[in-house]
């Protein structure tokens, strides 16, 4: 890689003191008064989050994308970075939960704080204000000298009562700590961004382009944003190796609705790489698949929210059922996983046929029932990764599923699960292919021998 003369980012590190704090709609709507003012801007998630991406998205015109210290290198998210701020001018990354919180509790690994010292940018601190005045500066002289290599570059208060309050925020931080609070943001629950058990609402349910505008007016309204672009990090744009699609060797379909839309894009762009012509298709609309495909990727998402519909689509339900009939390669993951099951029986105790490959039932919990990264350690020798190749994810659901019978051949060792029926590889796990791209080239490599094979039999 080489520098490009001349050619600068600005990075914005938003984190929180803590999950909750508005670093989403902090960071969305930095993204969305930036664009309004005609920079280009790419948003950055931390952490294993699929929602966010998403208002990233809506805000800048650009796909979202997630950097993760425990997932991934840090050569990878430093791959991921380069490419992505190509042709931007502003890179605004939303940090995840607090600005030290990670994989565990004695090490920085998969925090923002990671992320920041990685990309040498230091942060802007979101402060959930609501309830304090003068101890807000021993909050933010906290989190900015705990780490002595890591620095704050501004503080935004969240939730604050008026100008009053503002002042008596402003003058204890300002008196005591070293990084100045560039303003503030009054409580107004017009802007707060409903939440289900998943997380906050989809981009596409909950932000509709007005209630972006008046988003970013607000921002516009009540922060500095030039002194945010002003106390900013500066990096030198490098000159990436393209990533140049190989010709088209398979055509992939991607499950994409309300039912099924956790991706990352990382993922999809890596199998584009490799040669896989990505064909979206909609198991909750679509009757049947599009034509002559080569390989299904079935995403997470809400499957629960929506079994009624996919149940009801027995022709779709059917149309799957052929396909893996014909033995081409089938990759589910979480709400894809749990839609080839026999059922989803929802927290009222109803039960929704689906596409029934694997033998047990998907039950809701009125509780969480998993939630954190995961390594899997691969244990069939017919799948993705070779035995013992580990790659990295996450889990985070509320089902759980019946015992699966031990005839089912089992892809990962415990205690990650993983399914293997005829070329369906089937699981709760999130995987991210940075963390091993040999599971991805093998996949595409899998669809276009199966395309091969089906040319020559004329299937």
């Amino acid at each position: 890689m080489t520098l490009i003369p001349g050619s600068k980012t600005r990075i914005i590190v938003v984190a929180g003191t803590h999950s909750g704090a508005g670093k989403t709609t902090v960071a969305t709507g930095i993204m969305a008064a930036l664009h309004l003012r005609g920079l280009r801007v790419q948003g950055f998630k931390v952490g294993p989050d699929f929602i966010d991406p998403g208002f990233h998205h809506a805000a800048t015109g650009r796909p979202g994308r997630n950097l993760d210290g425990w997932m991934l290198s840090r050569e990878v998210n430093l791959e991921i970075f380069t490419r992505a701020i190509q042709d931007a001018d502003v890179a605004v990354i939303e940090g995840v939960m607090g600005l030290f919180d990670g994989k565990s509790s004695s090490s920085l690994a998969g925090t923002t704080a990671e992320i920041a010292l990685w990309l040498n940018a230091p942060p802007v601190l979101v402060l959930d204000a609501s309830a304090m005045a003068g101890s807000a500066a021993a909050i933010v002289h906290g989190f900015d000298t705990l780490l002595p290599e890591l620095r704050l570059s501004a503080v935004v208060c969240n939730r604050v009562s008026g100008e009053k309050h503002y002042a008596y925020l402003r003058d204890a931080i300002t008196a005591r700590c070293r990084p100045a609070p560039i303003g503030y943001l009054p409580r107004d629950e017009s802007f707060a961004i409903p939440e289900r058990h998943l997380g906050l609402h989809l981009a596409q349910e909950s932000l509709t382009g007005d209630r972006l505008d008046r988003l970013a007016q607000w921002m516009e309204a009540h922060l500095d944003l030039d002194r945010l672009l002003e106390s900013s990090a500066l990096v030198e744009k490098v000159a990436a190796e393209p990533a140049i699609p190989s010709a088209i060797r398979a055509r992939v379909g991607i499950a994409r609705d309300a039912a099924f839309c956790f991706y990352y894009h990382d993922n999809l762009e890596m199998l584009r790489t490799l040669g896989a012509e990505l064909i979206e298709f909609s198991p909750v609309a679509d009757r049947t698949l599009p034509p002559d495909l080569d390989g299904l990727y079935l995403g997470g998402g809400y499957p629960e929210l929506h079994a009624a519909i996919l149940s009801a689509n027995a022709s779709m339900r059917g149309a799957i059922a052929e396909f893996i009939a014909s033995d081409r390669p089938v990759y589910a993951e979480c709400g894809g996983f749990m839609y080839l099951t026999e059922a989803i029986v929802d927290a009222e105790g109803r039960s929704w046929p689906m596409a029934g490959i694997f033998p047990t039932a998907a039950r809701m919990q009125t509780r969480l029932a998993k939630l954190g990264y995961i390594e899997i350690e691969a244990s069939d020798a017919e799948g993705w990764l070779a035995p013992g190749e580990r790659a990295r994810g996450h889990e985070f659901r509320y089902s759980v599923i019946d015992p699966m019978p031990e005839t089912v051949r089992r892809a990962y060792r415990e205690p990650a699960d993983g399914y293997r029926v005829a070329s369906v590889l089937g699981s709760y796990v999130h995987l991210h292919f940075g963390s091993c791209p040999r599971f991805a080239e093998r996949f595409v490599d899998d669809c276009s021998r199966r395309r091969a094979r089906n040319k020559t039999l004329n299937i």
